[in-house]
């Protein structure tokens, strides 16, 4: 973590991986299951709209946790977050974001955003049954922030339990592993 524009390349790459998910899932019912037991695809898509409401809001240096109203059209409305997210972030206006009353780098949100992003993106794909791969270089890089983020949670149930990888795993697997999902 050296560099201001290397968290916001992360998460322009994870940003495309997962407009990627959401394009393939685009004909797939709202009710079809996630590798999360408890959700159906449309509470992932309201998660995920959420969770981008949520870090756009940051590169302003607060957030202000609202729910957001995705419409009708859910996987458009998503896309289109995901680019509004890119755009806040490539002339920000704060160094550190407030999130309650914790003042956070912004360095480490734009990182762990990327881990949300990229891995809710596999779970679409997974909801959707294209099983797009997380790609190694993304996954590599954001193994990282994946360990600070489950080191530093204070919700527990954030993510699954992790999971021990096979001893051959790649950083795919690993991340997904970490992040208590099966590749």
């Amino acid at each position: 973590m050296t560099t201001a524009t290397a968290p916001v390349a992360l998460l322009e790459r994870a940003v495309g991986f997962t407009r990627q998910a959401l394009y393939d899932a685009t004909s797939t019912p709202l009710s079809a299951p996630t590798p999360c037991p408890a959700w159906q695809l449309g509470d992932l898509l309201e998660h995920m709209a959420d969770g981008l409401e949520a870090f756009t809001e940051a590169s302003s240096g607060f957030v202000s946790l609202e729910a957001p109203d995705l419409g009708t059209n859910r996987l458009d409305a998503l896309r289109g977050k995901a680019c509004a997210l890119l755009s806040a972030w490539s002339a920000p206006t704060a160094h550190t974001v407030l999130v309650h009353d914790q003042a956070l780098h912004v360095e480490v949100l734009l990182r762990v955003a990327a881990v949300e992003i990229t891995v809710h993106g596999w779970d679409v794909s997974r909801a959707a049954g294209t099983r797009q791969q997380v790609p190694d270089a993304l996954a590599h890089d954001l193994l990282p922030a994946a360990h600070l983020l489950l080191e530093s949670a204070d919700r527990p149930g954030l993510f699954a339990p992790a999971l021990e990888p096979s001893y051959d795993a790649g950083p795919g697997e690993r991340l997904l592993a970490r992040l208590g999902r099966r590749a």
